[in-house]
């Protein structure tokens, strides 16, 4: 204890003879200190990858691409169901790994691009710096990463403010986007992981105002919340061809709080 308060008096020491630092109290200097139980599996090692039809590998991991999020329907015929799965090994280790396999090819589909989703949210659980480097490769715009950062700031890492126990922290929230996850098997998904994926009842539309392209609105499946769809804006910029996340505030609203033993993490 006298240890943890040394450090913290000697944080909030350096923030007032800083320049660099503006507001710094006691609690920022706690909250700076906190690293993830994972945080040693990102790294940057660089692995040769290969694409195989629908499969993208790097080094051991594999993620593959499987059936097609399908807008041939009628609006007022629709009904929710799985069309898609993208299943993978592992979380991609770090930044050169997210970037491999989203230009190889998850980013290449509607599909591929949606299942990046959970990848990018564990990998910023893990390292919030190297998550972001993800996020904006991921999504559209800064305005899209922002706001992503700044609910998983709050939701994912634990505050002197918050406390550990706190149910609104919920570090377990990407896996509960992964098939089998649930709160009553403390979100511990089926393996090879598999996000499931299916349409909207919104037909594709392209856009009006720039940046000119085509949006796609899909769901993940998940057992994580009481309703099961989390939807997932997509968009395709004009004349490219790699897809980029346009929304997913559903993605990180509050799940089921665990109901009973501690989240074991993810590969």
């Amino acid at each position: 204890m006298k240890r943890l308060i040394s450090n913290v008096l000697m944080g909030a020491t350096l923030c007032l003879v800083s320049a660099s630092f503006t507001g710094c109290n006691l609690i920022s200097a706690l909250d700076r200190i906190y690293i993830d139980k994972w945080a040693g599996l990102v790294n940057e090692k660089v692995c040769e990858t290969k694409v195989t039809g629908n499969t993208v590998t790097y080094g051991e991991h594999s993620y593959t691409v499987d059936g097609t999020i399908s807008y041939d329907f009628n609006p007022g015929e629709y009904r929710q169901q799985v069309t898609a799965s993208v299943t993978f090994t592992n979380i991609p280790s770090g930044f050169n790994e997210f970037k491999a396999v989203y230009e190889g090819l998850l980013g290449k589909s509607v599909e591929g691009t949606v299942s990046m989703v959970p990848m990018a949210m564990e990998i910023y659980a893990r390292s919030a710096s190297t998550g972001e480097r993800c996020l904006g490769l991921l999504c559209k715009d800064e305005a899209t990463v922002d706001g992503i950062v700044r609910i998983l700031k709050s939701k994912i890492v634990p505050s002197t403010a918050s406390g550990a126990d706190d149910e609104y922290i919920q570090r377990y929230l990407p896996a509960a986007l992964l098939k089998g996850a649930n709160y009553e098997n403390a979100y511990a998904p089926a393996e090879p992981y598999t996000v499931e994926m299916g349409p909207a009842a919104t037909l594709p539309q392209e856009t009006k105002m720039t940046p000119y392209g085509t949006v796609y609105y899909t769901y993940i499946f998940a057992d994580g919340w009481d309703s099961h769809n989390r939807g997932v804006d997509i968009f395709l910029p004009k004349g490219e061809s790699l897809y980029k996340v346009q929304g997913c505030s559903s993605c990180y609203t509050q799940c089921k709080t665990i109901f009973k033993g501690p989240w074991e993490g993810l590969k």
